[in-house]
């Protein structure tokens, strides 16, 4: 009885690691014949974004569009294009943001500074700040003043 148990127990734990397993949406009419260029059809759709999903690969999405995206990945590479090759057609088609991971360049340097940036500034205005406090606890009080500050710490008594 503790066997039976135990064993379904272990098959029970086995199913649920397995479904913490990312779903692949590749169907079996989309794979290539040629292994090696299916694993290039693979490492592609996995950096490629679904329009669809925004942040799914299109390895991963079920969408429609990611199944149209696969296909066209695997039709170019079988016309011999290169990997790059592949990516620029569809980066020229869809634009930088199929992407999942954004190419350094001129126009997106802002994007990739900008953190960098506001980080310098923040320190900076921080230091200012520091720097005025300490200069502001330093200086005395003017005669005038302490005579004010004086006649208000004494009204109420």
């Amino acid at each position: 009885m503790k066997r039976a148990r135990l064993a379904s127990t272990l098959a029970a734990a086995g199913l649920l690691a397995l479904s913490v397993l990312p779903a692949q949406a590749v169907r079996p009419d989309e794979v290539l014949a040629d292994p090696a260029l299916e694993s290039r059809a693979r490492a592609i759709s996995a950096n490629l974004r679904c329009m669809v999903c925004q942040n799914q690969s299109i390895d991963d999405s079920d969408a429609d569009l990611a199944r149209d995206l696969r296909i066209l990945v695997r039709e170019r590479l079988t016309a011999g294009d290169t990997d790059q090759q592949v990516i620029d057609f569809v980066v020229s088609r869809y634009g930088e943001f199929v992407l999942l991971k954004p190419r350094f360049s001129a126009r997106n340097a802002l994007l990739w500074g900008t953190p960098i940036l506001l980080l310098l500034g923040g320190g900076f205005v921080l230091a200012l700040n520091a720097r005025n406090r300490r200069r502001g606890a330093q200086q005395a009080l003017s005669a005038d003043e302490q005579a004010q500050l004086d006649k208000i710490l004494h009204d109420g008594d």
